[in-house]
């Protein structure tokens, strides 16, 4: 059990049956009152974001997650399915709760899953990732008067990224996974 004062960013908690992760912590005192912690919490089941605030008195459960590798196999229009490297068992999670991450999976690829009381909840990507570029237009000469100077390709995920007009067609790239964001040229 945690107290008030354990609280910290990146921390995982359960409250009310359900997983989340402490965003942000405020300690607040006020005159005459005793102090509280007032966190954001982001259901990690749901991707919800609320406000709660705790005593210091209150005692908090740390959520039971476990983490496992699977391997992303395929999508359809409601699920991304998954293999369990260990049982070799397939499970699905839906599309909504995998949400923008999605874009990044390329079949076969080995996808860190968090699970939840024994149950496939969320997925964990690696912050920068290497992704082959399969298609770009071809760059027009001038258009750099206007001070953009990317251009938009698209990456064998089928997304669309916004890359420097250097970026041919075939070159590998990192993509920064949190905002889909151009990092770099990848060196092989």
């Amino acid at each position: 059990m945690l107290t008030m004062n354990d609280l910290k960013s990146g921390s995982h908690i359960e409250l009310n049956g359900e997983p989340y992760e402490v965003l942000t912590k405020e300690f607040i005192k006020c005159a005459q009152r005793r102090p509280v912690m007032a966190c954001k919490l982001r259901n990690l089941i749901s991707g919800k974001v609320l406000k709660y605030t705790f005593q210091q008195s209150d005692t908090i459960a740390e959520a039971d997650l476990e983490k496992m590798q699977a391997q992303y196999l395929y999508k359809d229009a409601e699920n991304f399915y998954f293999m369990d490297n260990e049982s070799y068992e397939q499970f699905s999670l839906p599309v909504s709760l995998i949400d923008e991450k999605g874009k990044f999976f390329i079949e076969g690829a080995q996808i860190t899953i968090l699970k939840f009381k024994e149950k496939p909840i969320n997925i964990l990507l690696p912050i920068k990732m290497t992704i082959k570029v399969i298609s770009e237009p071809e760059a027009v000469r001038g258009n750099t008067a206007s001070g953009s100077v990317t251009k938009e390709v698209i990456i064998e995920t089928g997304a669309k990224i916004k890359t420097p007009l250097f970026i041919k067609e075939g070159e590998k790239i990192i993509v920064d996974t949190r905002d889909g964001s151009y990092v770099g040229r990848a060196t092989e």
